[in-house]
């Protein structure tokens, strides 16, 4: 199904977003087939271990140094974060961007209530210029900046905002901004689908250079959708920097950890992620991103 169906059907989408899981215990299997010299098991375990190979090792083996200019450009520090939409309280991430210092705060799912108690925060004193995607449902965005914001475009995908797109004037020049937040393959395989498709049309349109790309893609690597925008010119900053095991959701699902990294920094030429890590993601169920982004002047 992965190789004749790749994203097709709603139950092989979902599972290939786990490719990094999903094939680990052929790997017990062959291993104790082996010992017990029962071959033919032995040699189907094998193949599927190295399909799971092929698969997984373009993300595992994108890590690469930092381009030599990043060295020397101006840097932008990023928290991008879907923070859930029934959050009962920002506090937390009024006290991580209190510590962290962002220049660029970008927020999937931050409802009205939620932005209010966040502006009613001193947390965003630096921050004054905002883009605030009002709603109450899991549609809403929430950008601040301590640069100013222009050229404010909403991009909508079923009737709902899929990317907000802004120009963030930083000191050594215009800065393309995109944060995006698509469907989840439960709630739409159909629109999940489209909507990256959409993301990469655009991505096309647009141009990767000085390009910067940001949200909860609800993808991986192992989804068709978003290896189409990686191929399309675009860098994913966690594989780049060798944090492709750092995963971003669910928190929620104890006693098991994050499992899954469907949170993303892209970029284009012209922007690198010089350092990426996750943070806590208080009281939602995606762990927040934390980058240092380099800016070609």
């Amino acid at each position: 199904m992965r190789i004749f169906a790749w994203d097709d059907l709603e139950p092989f989408a979902l599972l290939n977003t786990f490719s990094i899981l999903l094939y680990l215990p052929a790997w017990f299997v062959a291993i104790v087939a082996v010992a017990g010299r029962r071959y033919v098991l032995a040699a189907a375990a094998l193949l599927i271990v190295a399909v799971q190979l092929a698969l997984v090792l373009p993300e595992l083996t994108a890590a690469q140094p930092a381009p030599q200019w990043a060295a020397h450009a101006p840097t932008l520090r990023l928290l991008d974060a879907n923070v859930y939409y029934l959050n009962p309280s920002m506090a937390g991430y009024a006290r991580e961007i209190q510590q962290y210092k962002p220049q660029l705060v970008t927020m999937e799912e931050a409802t009205t209530r939620e932005a209010t108690m966040l502006e009613h925060s001193s947390s965003l004193r630096a921050l004054p210029y905002r883009i605030d995607i009002a709603r109450d449902d899991p549609k809403a965005f929430f950008i601040a900046s301590a640069y100013p914001l222009h050229e404010q475009r909403v991009i909508y995908s079923g009737g709902v905002p899929l990317i907000v797109e802004a120009t963030i004037e930083l000191p050594s020049g215009p800065q393309t901004l995109w944060v995006v937040h698509t469907d989840a393959i439960t709630d739409s395989i159909k629109l999940w689908k489209s909507q990256l498709s959409l993301i990469a049309k655009l991505v096309r349109a647009h141009g990767t250079n000085r390009l910067l790309v940001v949200g909860d893609f609800n993808a991986t690597w192992g989804s068709k959708g978003f290896r189409e925008i990686l191929g399309d010119g675009m860098t994913d900053g966690a594989a780049a920097r060798g944090k492709a095991l750092d995963m971003t959701w669910s928190q929620t699902e104890g006693p098991l950890p994050p499992f899954v990294r469907i949170d993303h920094v892209l970029t284009g030429p012209g922007v690198a992620v010089t350092s990426i890590r996750t943070g806590d993601g208080p009281g939602s169920d995606h762990r927040d991103l934390m980058a240092t982004v380099a800016v070609r002047r």
